[in-house]
């Protein structure tokens, strides 16, 4: 009787059960190296002009509080990836705070969907302080912190990988 070409290999110890290797293992990880190369090409994309100007109503201050304005905000973000789910890898988002003294930075924080400005000195929540300085240097609109990389945006939208 012909043996099959593909089997899965199975090593056998002094108990008699019955192990198999991590072909399988090996495999999944193949599977999320792939998908990690397809999720990083999708947010390396440059950012669309809606998204640009959301952004952008992130420094206005008044809205702080309001909801409805942090909704649409949040909206605007998971349109632009509609094929993303964002949670759990995006952080939330830095920039440079044009309130004047004593503010200097502003966020958007994904977890609590919560808007805050950041006086001089005061430490940024969530992992978010490795974007301050890359926003106080300036040269970007603002900075997407994700929890293995940040991703600068330019004002026409480009996008620069900065690894941790």
């Amino acid at each position: 009787m012909p043996r099959p070409l593909f089997r899965t290999p199975q090593v056998k110890n002094e108990t008699k059960v019955t192990l198999t290797t991590n072909a399988r293992t090996e495999q999944t990880q193949q599977l999320s190296e792939a998908e990690k190369m397809r999720l990083d090409r999708l947010l390396r994309r440059p950012r669309s002009k809606a998204y640009m100007e959301a952004m952008h109503k992130l420094d206005a201050g008044g809205h702080v509080h309001n909801a409805d304005i942090i909704n649409d905000i949040i909206n605007t973000i998971k349109t632009e990836f509609p094929e993303v789910e964002l949670s759990g890898i995006l952080l939330g988002y830095v920039a440079v705070c044009n309130l004047g003294r004593p503010y200097e930075v502003h966020t958007l924080d994904m977890a609590g969907m919560i808007i805050e400005h950041y006086k001089s000195g005061q430490v940024l929540p969530g992992g978010m302080e490795k974007a301050r300085s890359l926003a106080m240097r300036g040269g970007y609109d603002f900075i997407e912190v994700y929890v293995d990389c940040c991703r600068a945006v330019s004002s026409d939208g480009r996008v620069s990988v900065i690894t941790n």
